[in-house]
């Protein structure tokens, strides 16, 4: 029996423990195959008058599949309702987070990346047109656009510096190669340059296209093997042949752009 020292709000609080407390949380996240819901289910009960036990069943619900776990935590009113606080607390806090992080790889897979540059002539030629590099889902594709061309197969490559002062373009430095392997065509088990792009086709209006796409380069990422950021386009006037070394004698540089945000 309770003294009559007890102020009105412990009575109170002592009262609500005669009665069956339940408090149900519902926390949704979900893989990339299956969501699954997860259902907290609180108990609290009188145990005497002293001390209370409250009885923690966590649910998890995914598709056909259920599991339990179950969890007690013992002690006066006082410490129990400050470890349930916690409690509800973390799980709030570990919602958020799955929540934010969903959000983020969600942001992350639909975050694309463009950069579009003009090409101009060099080395006396009037080859000119546009270059655009997209990002999307770790891989990056090349999309170019070139005219008054001579009629034919010419080479286009990614070199090392986005520096077209010269007249002849040389200044864009060689090929990218940041492995250090020989020259080749794109894919080569002998080896090949970053910058090895390879060939395409103008026609008798002296217009050339060329897309190319590849999961070997990035856009300002901090990988400095796959990083076109600082480099340039190179169109050349003839044809690489994929094997003389080190640039696949393709001849004068006739366009140029640099690769820059």
């Amino acid at each position: 029996m309770f003294t009559f020292s007890l102020n009105i709000a412990v009575m109170k609080k002592i009262n609500a423990l005669l009665c069956l407390l339940c408090l149900t949380l519902i926390v949704s996240c979900s893989d990339s195959k299956k969501e699954t819901q997860k259902e907290i289910s609180i108990e609290k009960k009188k145990i005497n008058d002293s001390l209370v036990k409250a009885t923690i069943v966590i649910k998890y619900t995914t598709g056909e599949e259920v599991k339990e776990e179950v969890q007690v935590i013992q002690g006066t009113p006082g410490e129990v309702n400050s470890k349930l606080d916690s409690y509800k607390k973390q799980v709030l806090h570990e919602q958020g987070e799955t929540a934010h992080a969903a959000h983020q790889e969600k942001q992350s897979q639909k975050t694309v990346k463009k950069l579009k540059f003009n090409l101009n002539p060099k080395s006396g030629s009037t080859a000119n047109g546009s270059v655009m590099f997209t990002e999307e889902n770790g891989q990056v594709t090349l999309e170019a656009h070139i005219n008054g061309l001579t009629p034919g197969t010419h080479a286009i490559h990614v070199h090392e510096k986005a520096d077209c002062s010269s007249e002849d373009g040389k200044s864009s430095g060689g090929h990218w190669n940041p492995t250090f392997a020989p020259h080749g065509a794109w894919g080569s088990e002998t080896g090949f340059h970053r910058g090895d792009i390879g060939n395409f086709s103008a026609d008798e209006s002296g217009h050339g296209m060329i897309t190319f796409s590849t999961d070997l380069w990035c856009i300002g990422c901090e990988d400095e093997t796959k990083n076109l950021l600082g480099k340039a386009i190179i169109v050349h006037q003839g044809e690489d042949d994929l094997s003389s070394q080190p640039s696949g004698a393709a001849g004068a540089r006739v366009s140029c752009a640099g690769i820059i945000q």
